[in-house]
């Protein structure tokens, strides 16, 4: 698609023009796209600058000397209390008014939406169109009084000798009054007459109406800055800061308009996760609930270590508090309850016992290391200043061995020079797991070092600081209790932490003010800090320039304002340094404009990005299956991979990219601590765009460029695509499904396959249906009773002969029929049959106890003799059938009918393998049966006999299976079943199936045949006959790539292969995915692709393979998420073709948007928090 596809279309451009302006101003809506009465203009601009007139009556008061400046703040806010609640119970009044509003009629559909008719300045229209109101009675009490005291606070915020008294310049005053007041009547336009739409809009819905209460929040915040410093004048800092917010007030209209404040919902999350990441030592959390109590226990303890009169237990409790706290004691608490409920095996237990033995030795030694140390260091301040200088060299060597170590585990060393340690070639797999197993062994001394021995020489490290032997501080307390935290919770941050205060204290001066006036725990506070957002300043600015770059040096992404906008980001580089820096001391991300080089500051976040809770949605679909199978072997495959330190660093907010074939997994590090991680995994579509292809070949080529290097490469080379947000970090081996399709031209349509096809059919009927009735669970309870008594039982043979109607005698039991004298033609169409024999004939046939009598509609005759009925009856003329559907038959032709006569199995053991009752049933003309009868496999059939193991109890098996296979009732019922199923299959001609047949039985639609209906009504037999076809299929494509088969034992393997480790189905079937989650060994499916006319094959098999991961740049994640929010959320952009959803290879734009979290995303697949042990 060309890269100059419009940003908005022409409807959403006319609209976005309509919003902003409403945005900048908090809410009038003066254009409006329509002509509108003078009086709507006229009613907003009253409605905007009436807390301005209020506010100015009680400021005209207050420079006459009337009143004094908080008698002036009463009033005006009094007066805006009162005018709030009026303007709310307006707009209740209108509301509740009946009143119907016609809508102007117009030819432009998409514009009616924004029409409205007026009738008058005041009428109950205007009302509502100029104040929407609350939807709550609690929210329109609490906006109007908190409208009166932003309006009473604000009066004397801005009062003129307050502000001349701060600068002294009575221009500077004007200035700042007037735009203040702007800043002012924005606020409260926005809390109490009509709410303009947020550009930092964070939540898809506002349900308890949180967007009034943002503007006003903002306005607190500066307000309380200036009481504070009225109550506090003496303070120097607080006055600068009070005069440089005085300044920044007249500017929130432009920031609220650009989005850079975030809404109170985002802020309240974004300031928690801050201060408990940088103040208090932990990380960020997988939940919301999780991040709220987290935080509130962590206050807790920094608090309660202030009030800790002594120094010991001071120090004992933040060490014991800071390993607790940094363990995963909800997960654990979760496995221990599940496993003490389910009776976990002996093994798990064990684990779960030495784990919780693991985490107490653990707790102890560091508690009796720290006691130790801290009273060591009260004795001689030389010997403990020493020793802490020893434990900060030992720390600097630790540093570097566990970085050098974490590097070589990757293919990538920092990213650049290609790791020579890392195997050159992934292929074959047997082979790079035998040198990769090499890295491993090194990974787990890193884990040991990292683990077992880096913590407890930082705490050591710790204890020895004279500062905990002091009182202690409000900063001693917050500093060490994020010390000991960091300890364990983020090990590798907080050893870069420890060796670089302890290097600026042995290198520079103690005179300096970063070593005389802070203590170490405020040091490592700080230094925590800059290391986090010199971090985050490098990955945006690498963001940025190559946002920059690419859109020059792509073709596809050059626009015909690209020259233009290049050329201004060069100009004004410091500006927009500035902005990356704005953005980096936020921690917000870098919001780039349509994903062109136009950079604003978005509002600060989260750092998972979206308001919802992990793992809750995910656009669902056939391919998701995929991902719930890969993903527990993933999960395990991922705890070796983070605990050996392949994956680098790991921080919370960290992004990783998984591919193998047509799959990508999108990978998310929520949380952090001692020995755990917690991640989110998602799954993209697999049905691939052409934007999602052309990023899935970029992704692969930078993967192949890691991974399949040739012989005569370099050692140390260099990292290809190193401009790409995506770096290579290692491949790991997990069990999944590899999926290979072929085209089956030559095979599905050869003549010779399909000859062969009809008679492999028959066979495969055989052998499923033997091995189903041999399997059957109550075969072997039913063993028929007459084998007690010494005699065989009784059957009615469905010979060849029979009735198509008839029933077994077996069936008489659960059968009190009545029977049906002389039927008509019209009989047969008529709601019910007509009974025609008295009470008497029931009787005389009562004589036959054993005597089974189809059901009313399978129209039976008694066998008469002249006009009276017998009361004997010939085993061979019982009775007689007549078939429905068929041309109605003569009386008087007695030699066409089919009769059913009494049989019995030859061995006693036969009803092991009788089939259904139900089955035994007929529906082929008889003529038709006695012709293709010779198409069954009596050899075949007696052979699958006699393999079968079903008679373990007995101790001559095999008489028992010769004489089985030899009862000719058993095997006429066999005939009879299997070849009606044949029939039903293909139809009552026998003709040569073409590929389209086979591919519409296979997907179990079936031709119409007067046997399909009799198949249909037994569902059991249906699925084994669709099975049996499925099969005969697989073993054709099978024996034209294999090879024919030499005897009966090959193909019984083959059948025997396929009823164990193959799933042979259609993609749409349930048992499709069953057979996926169950993990069967391998899946069959037969498709037809339509674009090219062939007929395809499509195998999966389940087998150990290597995904290739790695590492995204997490900036350019959180930018292009940030910019979709915008784009979606506030310019509702959702134009599926937009330039902002294109292909970018460099920044893998279009995968990007697939991974947020719908409904601006949609992954397919999207998992809980997910759990990881280090270990």
């Amino acid at each position: 698609m060309s890269p100059d596809v419009p940003l908005l279309n022409d409807y959403k451009q006319d609209f976005f023009l309509k919003r902003f302006p409403q945005t900048v101003l908090g809410g009038p809506r003066l254009k409006l796209g329509y002509c509108a009465p003078p009086y709507i203009y006229v009613n907003q601009i009253i409605l905007f600058l009436m807390p301005w007139v209020l506010g100015g009556i009680g400021t005209l008061l207050y420079q006459l000397g009337i009143l004094k400046d908080y008698y002036t703040a009463a009033l005006s806010g009094g007066l805006m209390l009162f005018t709030a609640f009026v303007i709310q119970f307006t707009s209740l009044y209108a509301r509740n008014k009946s009143v119907t509003v016609q809508r102007i009629l117009t030819t432009d559909i998409l514009a009616e939406e924004d029409e409205y008719e007026f009738t008058s300045c005041a009428g109950a229209e205007t009302v509502k169109f100029l104040i929407p109101g609350k939807k709550y009675i609690v929210n329109t009490v609490f906006h109007s009084v908190l409208a009166g005291l932003v309006c009473g606070l604000g009066t004397l915020y801005l009062l003129p000798d307050r502000i001349t008294l701060l600068y002294g310049s009575t221009g500077g005053t004007a200035l700042l009054f007037f735009f203040g007041w702007m800043t002012l009547c924005i606020g409260e336009y926005s809390l109490i007459v009509n709410t303009a739409t947020e550009t930092a809009t964070f939540q898809t819905q506002d349900t308890y109406e949180i967007t009034p209460l943002m503007r006003p929040l903002y306005i607190f915040f500066f307000i309380s800055v200036d009481l504070a410093h009225r109550f506090m004048v003496n303070i120097p800092a607080l006055e600068q800061m009070n005069q440089i917010l005085h300044i920044l007030f007249i500017f929130l209209p432009f920031l609220w308009a650009v989005g850079t404040l975030p809404p109170p919902d985002a802020l309240f999350l974004w300031a928690m996760e801050q201060v408990l990441e940088f103040g208090l030592g932990g990380s960020s959390m997988s939940t919301h609930l999780r991040l709220l109590v987290m935080f509130i226990i962590s206050a807790g303890t920094a608090i309660t270590s202030y009030f800790i009169p002594s120094t010991v237990g001071a120090v004992l409790f933040m060490t014991g508090l800071g390993f607790l706290l940094s363990l995963n004691l909800s997960d654990m608490s979760h496995r221990i309850g599940a496993k003490s409920k389910a009776l976990p095996s002996c093994s798990k237990k064990q684990f779960t016992q030495k784990e919780c033995l693991f985490y107490i030795i653990m707790l102890v030694l560091a508690l009796l290391e720290t006691s130790l140390l801290h009273h060591f260091a009260g004795f001689s301040q030389i010997s403990k200043s020493n020793s802490q200088v020893i434990f900060g060299y030992i720390l600097v060597i630790l540093l570097i061995i566990l970085w050098i170590l974490r590097e070589i585990q990757s293919v990538y060393i920092i990213g650049i020079f290609r790791n020579p340690f890392y195997p050159r070639d992934v292929h074959p797999v047997t082979i790079f797991l035998e040198k990769q197993t090499r890295l491993m062994k090194i990974g787990i001394a890193r884990r040991i070092l990292l683990t077992l021995v880096s913590p407890f020489a930082m705490i050591a490290f710790l204890s020895l600081d004279s500062s905990l032997q002091e009182l202690h501080s409000v900063s001693v307390s917050i500093g060490f209790t994020r010390a000991f935290r960091m300890v364990w919770q983020n090990t590798e941050n907080a050893l870069l932490e420890i060796v670089i205060v302890s290097a600026v204290h042995l290198i520079s001066s103690t005179d300096l003010w970063w070593n005389r006036s802070l203590d170490i725990g405020i040091r490592l506070l700080l230094v925590g800090i800059i290391r986090d957002r010199l971090i985050q300043f490098i990955s945006k600015l690498q963001f940025a320039v190559t946002l920059l770059l690419a859109s020059w040096t792509e073709k596809k992404q050059r626009r015909k304002t690209t020259t233009t906008l290049c050329i201004l980001n060069i100009v004004f580089s410091p500006f927009v340094l500035i902005f990356i820096v704005f953005s980096t001391l936020l921690s917000s991300p870098l919001l780039p404009l349509f994903t062109l080089p136009v950079f604003l500051v978005g509002f600060p976040r989260p750092i998972q990005s979206w308001p919802g809770a992990v793992g809750t949605t995910a656009c669902v679909c056939a391919d998701t299956v995929y991902y719930y199978q890969m993903v527990p072997r993933l999960t395990a495959a991922l705890q070796t991979a983070m605990a050996a330190g392949s994956l680098g660093l790991l921080s919370p907010g960290s992004h990783y990219l998984g591919r193998f074939q047509d799959r990508l997994i999108w990978i998310m590090i929520l949380e952090c601590g001692y020995t755990y991680c917690c991640i989110n995994i998602k799954g993209l579509e697999l049905q691939e765009t052409s934007c999602h292809t052309a990023e899935a070949r970029r992704v692969d080529e930078v993967f192949e460029s890691a991974f399949e290097q040739e012989e005569y490469t370099k050692v140390c080379s260099l990292n290809e695509h190193f401009g790409n947000v995506l770096t290579p970090c290692t491949v790991l081996p997990v069990k999944l499904y590899s999926d290979a399709r072929s085209v089956l031209s030559g095979i599905i349509d050869s003549h010779e396959n399909l000859m062969e096809f009809k008679g492999d059919l028959v066979k495969v009927l055989v052998w499923i249906l033997i091995h189903y009735c041999s399997k059957r669970p109550s075969m072997e309870e039913n063993v028929h009773k007459t084998e007690n008594k010494g005699q065989a039982p009784l059957l009615i043979l469905p010979a060849l002969n029979t009735s198509p109607y008839s029933k077994s005698l077996e069936d008489s039991d659960s059968l009190n029929s009545e029977t049906f004298d002389d039927w008509s033609d019209d009989d047969i169409f008529d709601d019910e049959p007509t009974i025609k024999k008295e009470k008497e004939e029931k009787d005389q046939l009562k004589d036959f106890p054993g005597t089974n009598f189809p059901i009313p509609g399978s129209i039976v005759e008694s066998q008469r003799v002249g006009d009276h009925s017998t009361g004997t009856v010939p085993e061979n003329n019982l009775y007689k059938a007549v078939i429905l559907g068929y041309p109605a038959i003569d009386k008087g032709k007695q030699e066409d009918i089919a009769y059913i006569p009494l049989m019995q199995f030859s061995c006693s053991h036969s009803h092991l393998l009788s089939l259904p009752k139900e089955w035994r049933s007929a529906c082929i003309p008889n003529s038709k049966m006695k012709e293709m009868s010779s198409l069954f496999p009596e050899d075949w059939y007696q052979f699958v006999v006699r393999q079968l193991e079903c008679f373990h109890s007995e101790e001559k098996a095999s008489n028992v299976l010769e004489e089985v296979a030899k009862d000719k009732v058993l095997k006429d019922f066999y005939v009879h079943t299997v070849m009606t199923c044949y029939f039903s299959l293909f139809g009552i001609d026998n003709m040569i199936p073409s590929p389209g047949l086979i591919l519409s039985v296979y997907s179990g639609v079936l031709p119409w045949s007067v046997a399909l209906d009799w198949l249909t009504e037994k569902p059991e037999l249906f699925q084994l006959a669709l099975k049996a076809f499925r099969y005969t299929l697989k073993l054709m494509i099978d024996k034209a790539s294999l090879g024919p088969i030499e005897d009966f034992k090959e193909l019984t393997s083959f059948l025997e292969e396929y009823e164990s480790d193959w799933y042979i189905g259609s993609v749409s079937d349930e048992k499709w995915k069953e057979a996926i989650l169950q993990e069967k060994p391998y899946l069959f499916s037969l498709g037809y692709d339509p674009s090219m006319g062939v007929y395809t094959g499509r195998v999966l098999t389940l087998q150990e393979l290597l995904i290739q991961v790695g590492k995204l740049n997490a900036e350019a994640v959180r930018g292009q998420w940030a910019n979709l929010s915008w784009e979606l959320l506030y310019a509702t952009n959702d134009d599926e073709e937009r330039y902002s959803i294109q292909a970018h290879p460099l920044l893998l734009r279009n995968l990007t948007i697939q991974a947020a979290d719908p409904p601006l995303g949609y992954p397919i697949y999207s998992s809980k928090p997910l759990h990881i042990r280090l270990y």
